[in-house]
């Protein structure tokens, strides 16, 4: 016999279950009794809390799985169901658990039980703002900086209806091969004949720019006649002028080969002209050795504060180095240069101020050059490593000079025949007899002749060390490779020999 016996004021806990501690009281009896296997007792049949047919087998749904237990790592449990003495120990239990204090809930447990749904878990006071770790990047961004990037814009006509004159006029109107081909057509042109022969079967494929590389071409074959013609030719199209660039290879071609009608109100024609222009007619003035025109120019751009580029005054300042007479032209180029912020040298720009400031002993340019390329995350080459040994030894810096060796020695820099003739001269200079040696024959392991002034520091620096030996040496050396030494050293190592 199975019975509960509760009271009102009581409620039902199930056996085994521990009781709350709200003083109240829970009785649960049963008997150990069971019903016999041949008793006939059968529950009764009820229809009417029977649910429907359609009902009758409703699946249930899945429990979620609890959170604070990982499941892979759980062991399997190895006890088997609860039997009779197991209730016995948890009533005892109950009651051991009713004797004692009710649980007092503390102010922060509450709050967080209530934050539970409020749905916000409020977070103790410290590090507020919590670093996040950043976002994976994604796949289009891995892509390595060498290879061509995805195209942003896309043409919504289909190829098949894009005509072949226009694909055809994409590839042709700047292909080099094409410009100079134009040039070389029309340089095979009789005298009688006009380029309009020649251009008038692409004109539908020029652009605006293309006919400044055929120009510069035809100037460098020797026909500025051609290119003025072309010139005149691109002012009739108007599709093709105005144009800077068409303009500024005309003027150049035509500077460089004496052709240039230069009017006496200059400054009026300079005053109008672009930038790209006066810099073409100053480029060409100094290659056609016109250095008067040139510095007229730069004169009335410099008045009107026009600011050209930097590489055309370095390429005036090497062609004004070469005249002792004109180097009062080059200190206020030289000044001009220092006080802009910016400088747009290239490195043969750079080592062509360097020789000219060296032979006018401006020794103090040629450091701030040196300084401001290698500041520019640049890396200079054996020219430039070799004008600042230069400039170092002929202001008699041995010690700073031998810095700049050991420089271009760490920088993996290949040593040429100038680089190797400075770095001796420093040796001799500085009486290293083993390093001259040493660099002496590393000149000739590399496939280089040595010059007359090579023989004549070997010879010095063994003299000064008192090798005849290798005085003689390298004076049969020197009458085999065709030189004639001085007959005063000659006579020099004969007495000592």
């Amino acid at each position: 016999m199975y019975c509960t016996l509760s009271f009102p004021c009581v409620h039902f806990v199930p056996v085994g279950r521990t009781c709350c501690n709200y003083r109240r009281v829970t009785l649960a009896a049963h008997s150990k009794r069971r019903p016999p296997k041949d008793s006939r007792y059968r529950p009764p049949k009820d229809n009417r809390y029977r649910p429907p047919k359609d009902n009758r087998y409703r699946p249930h749904p899945k429990q979620p799985p609890d959170f604070g237990v990982n499941l892979f790592l759980k062991k399997p449990s190895t006890t088997s169901k609860p039997t009779e003495a197991d209730f016995d120990i948890n009533q005892e239990n109950d009651e051991v658990e009713d004797e004692n204090v009710g649980v007092v809930w503390e102010s922060d447990e509450l709050e967080v039980i209530s934050s539970l749904f409020q749905g916000r878990i409020p977070q103790k006071p410290g590090k507020l703002h919590r670093e996040r770790p950043l976002p994976l990047p994604a796949p289009y961004k891995l892509r390595p900086l060498g290879l061509p990037k995805p195209k942003t814009q896309v043409k919504l006509t289909a190829p098949a209806v894009v005509s072949s004159r226009a694909s055809m006029a994409k590839k042709v109107y700047k292909s080099p091969s094409f410009l100079v081909g134009l040039a070389r057509e029309m340089s095979r042109l009789g005298p009688a004949e006009d380029v309009s022969k020649v251009l008038g079967k692409w004109v539908q494929f020029l652009r605006k720019g293309s006919l400044s590389l055929t120009i510069r071409e035809l100037g460098h074959m020797g026909f500025p006649e051609r290119a003025l013609q072309t010139f005149l030719w691109a002012q009739n199209q108007p599709h093709l002028f105005p144009d800077d660039w068409i303009l500024a290879s005309t003027v150049e071609v035509l500077a460089r080969n004496h052709e240039l009608r230069i009017p006496f109100n200059i400054d009026h024609y300079t005053g109008l002209a672009s930038r790209a222009v006066l810099e073409a007619m100053i480029k060409g003035f100094i290659k056609g050795g016109n250095l008067r025109l040139a510095w007229k120019v730069l004169v009335v751009a410099r008045r009107d504060k026009r600011m050209l580029d930097s590489s055309i005054y370095a390429k005036l300042i090497l062609e004004l180095g070469k005249n002792p007479d004109r180097h009062r032209h080059v200190l206020p180029l030289l000044d001009e240069l220092g006080e802009r912020d910016e400088l747009n040298l290239s490195q043969q720009d750079c080592t062509a101020i360097m020789k000219v400031c060296i032979k006018m002993g401006k020794f103090e340019v040629v450091e701030s050059l040196f300084s401001w390329f290698k500041q520019s995350s640049y890396q200079p080459s054996v020219v430039m490593f070799t004008s600042v040994i230069h400039s170092r030894y002929t202001e008699k810096k041995y010690r700073e000079a031998l810095a700049v060796v050991w420089e271009m020695e760490s920088s993996n820099c290949l040593f040429d025949l100038p680089a190797y003739r400075v770095v001796i001269k420093l040796f001799v200079a500085l009486n290293d007899l083993s390093r001259a040696m040493r660099y002496f024959s590393k000149l000739k392991e590399a496939g280089f002749s040595p010059t007359f002034g090579l023989y004549k520091d070997m010879l010095q620096i063994y003299m000064a060390s008192g090798r005849t030996a290798k005085c003689k040496e390298i004076c049969k050396e020197a009458e085999i490779a065709g030189f004639k030494l001085d007959k005063y050293q000659v006579s020099q190592i004969n007495e000592n020999l």
